[in-house]
């Protein structure tokens, strides 16, 4: 046996014992007054414990407390656990197209908490970070501290200017290297899609290394500017530069055995990702940690103790009835420690396969115990994550407590529920409601995203509605207009057939008239194209000012994107 804390012994034995010193030889008022021989024919004998003997008892009490926090155990043990995980690194698109706010609230920012979110929910990743615009940079090498990832994406400084455009090719290079000693090779994008319009050559790279190129893009189709800090960005011409989703980088994906998906307010995007990951590839052992197994011997000593105190702070009258008082004590003590412990272990089977993500089982075991709020609130979150979310908001609104915790706790899922089932006016008043009650920045988050939701649903309708009216009046117009031609020709040709009873002397001086009118037109046609050739042939040869950077890889190709963001 041995103890785990030993400091506790010393620490809390010396001053307990000084403290037990000080009480046993306190007198009370009357022995500071009478003698000893005095206070024993005032005394009245009893048989019950006396305040020196209940001191004993609550000292030997401490004594065994004290002992049992020291944490004594025996047959020590060490077992190596292996862990397997799957490796991936993640490319951020770090260019000034990812700055555009199509997405709220920006794409990068988009892009950052979609990486938060895959940290959060992926237990069974070894992953690496790259930072990549025209050139890329590691921000992490592979690892599964996921506490330090999340520090260290937390505390980047996105609005760095890391370099303009977006060198796709330089990402996969990178990430290769962090990848050259792994079989499994698996890459994950975050990207509006660059400016290339083919990534023949990408895609042979990533073949030639066996990459596995998964693409998540953050980017709309509708053409947005590049908000700077004076305005906007402008192009090369001049005119406020406009950038949208750029599709032809699904091809490297879908080129690679890989998979390509556009970005979704909730974790859809991240988790059929992973869970593809998770089929294809083999999970390979990362590390093995030893950990030590005891067999725990404290509950001994605190049970002793407990039982002490019961005596000192009970009254005795006789032997006889005390030992009755006892078998019936310690009868009910075991009846409600053996439910207790069943209780605890249905309790910890469900949570263990809540987090091993058996949903089904988890679910089957927290039903058992939807007599409590605390159990109808498990129960939800375990049919939440079955994908039952009617079944789940039944169970949420079966919740009624007056603790604040959970009742936000509640809110906050019942939100998330309602934006499963796609009422988004229903889940924002529910991220509302949580928010008066607690501040949370995982909330406020939420509920901005399905204020953003619920504007481009609006716009969208909006839209549609004014397409609709417009493409009405237009019918209308030509309809008129079709009707007045007609009119106006009809009018024509009647006045056609009065002047045609002129005479043809006044005809033939008319086409003449004509002929020469028309001749001259032609001339002066011909003249303006000849002007307009010598003016273009001129801005042909003039050189235009291009934005030029150099690629630090080992493609020596000059990019040749007239986009430079």
């Amino acid at each position: 046996m041995q103890f785990l804390y030993p400091n506790v012994l010393f620490l809390m034995l010396i001053p307990s014992l000084i403290l037990f010193f000080l009480i046993i030889t306190q007198k009370s008022k009357f022995e500071k007054i009478f003698n000893q021989n005095v206070l024993n024919k005032l005394t009245i004998s009893s048989s019950k414990l006396t305040k020196k003997s209940r001191n004993i008892l609550l000292f030997i009490s401490l004594i065994f407390m004290i002992i049992a926090l020291s944490r004594p155990v025996s047959n020590e043990k060490e077992q190596n656990i292996q862990q397997e995980l799957i490796p991936i690194v993640i490319a951020i698109d770090a260019s000034k197209s990812m700055l555009a706010q199509d997405v709220y609230p920006s794409r990068l920012k988009m892009a950052k908490k979609k990486i938060l979110d895959l940290i959060k929910s992926s237990k069974q990743l070894s992953i690496g970070i790259i930072i990549f615009g025209e050139s890329s940079f590691i921000l992490s090498p592979l690892t599964n501290d996921f506490l330090s990832l999340n520090f260290l994406i937390e505390n980047f400084d996105y609005n760095l200017n890391i370099s303009n455009g977006s060198n796709i090719f330089s990402a996969l290079e990178a990430s290769n290297k962090l990848l050259k000693d792994y079989k499994s090779k698996n890459i994950l994008l975050l990207s509006d899609g660059g400016n290339a319009n083919e990534y023949q050559e990408e895609i042979e790279y990533a073949n030639k290394n066996d990459l596995n190129i998964y693409t998540i893009t953050i980017a709309t189709n509708d053409p947005t500017p590049i908000p700077t800090k004076d305005g906007y960005l402008n192009d090369i011409d001049g005119n406020i530069a406009m950038v949208k989703l750029n599709e032809n980088i699904k091809k490297l994906s879908l080129n690679t055995q890989a998979g390509y998906t556009n970005y979704t307010l909730n974790n859809d995007d991240i988790n059929s990702i992973i869970n593809d990951i998770s089929k294809k590839t083999k999970k390979i052992s990362m590390e093995v940690k030893k950990q030590k197994i005891y067999t725990e011997l404290f509950y001994y000593p605190l049970g002793f103790a407990l039982f002490i105190l019961l005596i000192a702070f009970s009254s005795l009258p006789s032997i006889k009835s005390f030992t009755k008082a006892s078998v019936l004590l310690i009868g009910l003590c075991n009846i409600d420690a053996n439910a207790s412990i069943l209780d605890f272990n249905t309790i910890k089977e469900a949570t263990k396969a809540y987090n091993s993500k058996d949903y089904a089982t988890s679910s089957n075991k927290f039903k058992d115990f939807i007599s409590t709020n605390e159990g109808k609130y498990n129960f939800a979150n375990s049919l939440y994550k079955e994908k039952k979310y009617e079944s789940a908001l039944k169970m949420y609104k079966d919740i009624t407590t007056s603790d604040d915790s959970l009742e936000f706790k509640k809110l906050h899922n019942m939100g998330n529920t309602y934006v499963k089932l796609n009422d988004l006016n229903s889940a924002k008043k529910m991220y509302e409601n949580a928010l008066k009650i607690k501040d949370d920045k995982q909330t406020k988050e939420n509920l901005e995203l399905v204020k953003k939701a619920l504007e481009n649903k609006q716009n969208k309708d909006s839209k549609q509605k004014q397409d609709n009216k417009n493409n009405k009046q237009e019918k209308e117009n030509k309809e008129n207009k079709n009707n007045s031609n007609n009119k106006e020709k009809s009018k024509q040709n009647k006045e056609n057939s009065t002047n045609n009873k002129k005479s043809k002397d006044s005809k033939s001086n008319e086409k003449k008239d004509n002929k020469e009118a028309s001749q001259s037109k032609i001339n002066e046609d011909l003249l303006s194209n000849k002007e307009e050739k010598k003016w273009l042939n001129l801005l042909k040869n003039q050189k235009t000012p291009i934005l030029l950077k150099k690629v630090e890889t080992k493609n020596n190709s000059e990019n040749s994107s007239s986009s430079p963001w």
